[in-house]
């Protein structure tokens, strides 16, 4: 990673100004670093975003990057670690010597991984060990009640769920940890683009689950980094 410069010695050039403001103090203020989210910015713009970054030395995710999205990054920082699966560039590639408790990321289905990676990643590079378990619906219960042990020594424990969105309930409803739940955006057409899971989470009648939004893998595993951190 480049050496910082003194706080408040940096200065963005004038074509960041037109489009975006760093927040190069955030790791300093809140603990943990600065997140770009891609999705809705060209790809002109997030290589703008990341020399800027490279310039700055200031350790950064890159979130819901496309393939262009993560090429752009590269460009500016070719140590950077893209994670394609979960839609993420990581600047350092290293990820800091973890410290807190466990997190375990749960995915209900395949098709909830790309959102469960997002977590597990987030979460990982925010200073956590992670675990990720794939495959765990409750259309199979038995798969879940196989990682008891595990799910038993996390500090808090991220599902992702589309379709009932049934299955933080079932853990919550196991563990004495915290659950933080994402609802996905996975299921058939009465699943509404991922309201179905989403009020069934916030109807969970198991204690002790909070909900984030719809496929904001980023923001569960930001929120578990937090709760894990002692």
């Amino acid at each position: 990673m480049a050496e910082l410069p003194p706080r408040g010695t940096w200065q963005p050039g004038p074509e960041l100004t037109r489009i975006a403001r760093l927040d190069h103090d955030r790791a300093a203020r809140r603990g943990y670093p600065e997140a770009v989210l891609c999705e809705p910015k060209t790809v002109e713009q997030v290589a703008l975003i990341a020399g800027e970054v490279a310039a700055s030395g200031t350790p950064t995710l890159f979130t819901r990057a496309s393939p262009e999205h993560a090429d752009a990054v590269l460009a500016a920082l070719p140590d950077a670690h893209h994670v394609p699966e979960a839609r993420m560039v990581a600047w350092p590639a290293q990820a800091p010597e973890p410290t807190g408790g466990l997190v375990a990321v749960l995915s209900a289905g395949t098709s909830d991984l790309p959102v469960a990676y997002e977590a597990e990643l987030t979460a990982r590079y925010l200073g956590r060990r992670t675990e990720l378990v794939v495959d765990v619906g409750v259309a199979g219960l038995h798969r879940v009640l196989a990682q008891l042990d595990l799910l038993r020594e996390a500090r808090v424990v991220v599902v992702a769920a589309g379709m009932d969105g049934a299955l933080p309930s079932v853990v919550a409803g196991l563990v004495s940890a915290p659950v933080v739940a994402v609802p996905t955006s996975v299921g058939y057409g009465a699943s509404f683009g991922g309201v179905a899971p989403l009020l069934s989470m916030l109807n969970a009648c198991a204690p002790g689950v909070a909900v984030v939004n719809i496929d904001n893998g980023y923001g569960a595993g930001h929120l578990a980094a937090q709760i894990a951190a002692s």
